[in-house]
């Protein structure tokens, strides 16, 4: 058998080891991360955002951190408020990692370490309060908790931007009371609509009752002056008929007889009114010749007619 050369086997065989050794060992890193290196067991950087070589056996990453804000909800954990009630509270927490190499090497478990924390900062405040300001100051404690924490995991590289109290659980007893006060309230701004609907309901038809009956007294004081206006029309027209018939007469020059019996028909007027008292005046007595004139005069007509 011919003998095989080993030399470019051998090449071959470092080259794919070569290969995978740096395969292996570059590193790149994602936006949003970060990376904690180990040379020789010593902390040694920290690589952010690109592509990072490790050096084989020598250095590794301690740690790939996350620095997105994160977001954790704790179990309900049991506090008593200052007035002996327990109730239960929990809470959910958002945070931040600001620095990694305090976040991997400030603290063992950080998380349990924040969740311990919290239990214990929320203990801590809900003991000075009673169950109302409990129930009723949510937005304070979350800014006493966030404060607190924020200090306490500082050393850690861990920023807390929110607390926020998920659900505060009273006792079953103070459960049924404060179902029993909401029904009551409930009923209570229910009755309150409901009367200020009939009070708005009452004022609506007064004011209609109001609007109309000033219609009816607008309609009426219209009627009484166009009423009036006709009248005094009436009058002007009978007062300029009498005004046009004495300037005729004066115009026509009427006699003394003409005159006499204007007076005597304007007294026969007056007689088929409704007076109960007339006054005759003398010139009447004047009528009365004139009359008897007449008379003789026609009776001496009838009489040559029959001769």
């Amino acid at each position: 058998m011919p003998n095989i050369p080993f030399t470019p086997i051998i090449i071959i065989i470092l080259l794919v080891v070569l290969i995978l050794v740096l395969a292996t060992n570059l590193k790149i890193v994602q936006q949003s991360k970060a990376y904690v290196i180990e040379r020789m067991g010593a902390f040694h950087a920290v690589w952010g955002v690109g592509v990072h070589f490790k050096i084989p056996f020598i250095e590794r990453v301690a740690k790939a951190v996350s620095l997105k804000e994160q977001v954790v909800d704790f179990a309900p954990q049991p506090v008593i408020t200052k007035d002996n009630v327990t109730m239960q509270i929990d809470t959910v927490l958002y945070f931040q990692i600001t620095d990694p190499k305090l976040y991997t090497y400030g603290v063992e478990h950080p998380m349990s370490a924040i969740e311990n924390l919290t239990a214990t900062t929320l203990r801590n405040i809900i003991g000075d309060l009673e169950l109302d300001q409990s129930l009723t100051s949510r937005d304070i404690i979350n800014s006493k908790m966030r404060a607190i924490l924020d200090e306490a995991t500082d050393p850690w590289g861990i920023k807390v931007n929110r607390v926020e109290l998920k659900n505060i659980i009273p006792p079953r007893e103070i459960q049924d009371a404060m179902e029993k006060q909401m029904k009551a309230e409930r009923e209570r701004r229910e009755a309150i609509l409901q009367a200020e609907g009939q009070k708005q309901s009452q004022i609506l038809v007064a004011e209609g009752e109001k609007q109309s009956v000033i219609l009816r007294a607008d309609a009426a004081k219209q009627a009484a002056i166009m009423k009036a206006e006709g009248e005094a029309e009436a009058i002007l027209k009978v007062q300029q008929a009498t005004a046009e018939a004495l300037k005729l007469l004066n115009e026509a020059n009427p006699n003394e007889a003409v005159l006499k019996i204007k007076a005597l028909e304007a007294f026969q007027a007056a007689a088929d009114g409704q007076a109960t008292k007339l006054i005759i005046p003398s010139e009447i007595q004047g009528l009365a010749g004139l009359c008897a004139s007449a008379k003789a005069a026609f009776e001496s007509a009838g009489d040559g007619k029959k001769s």
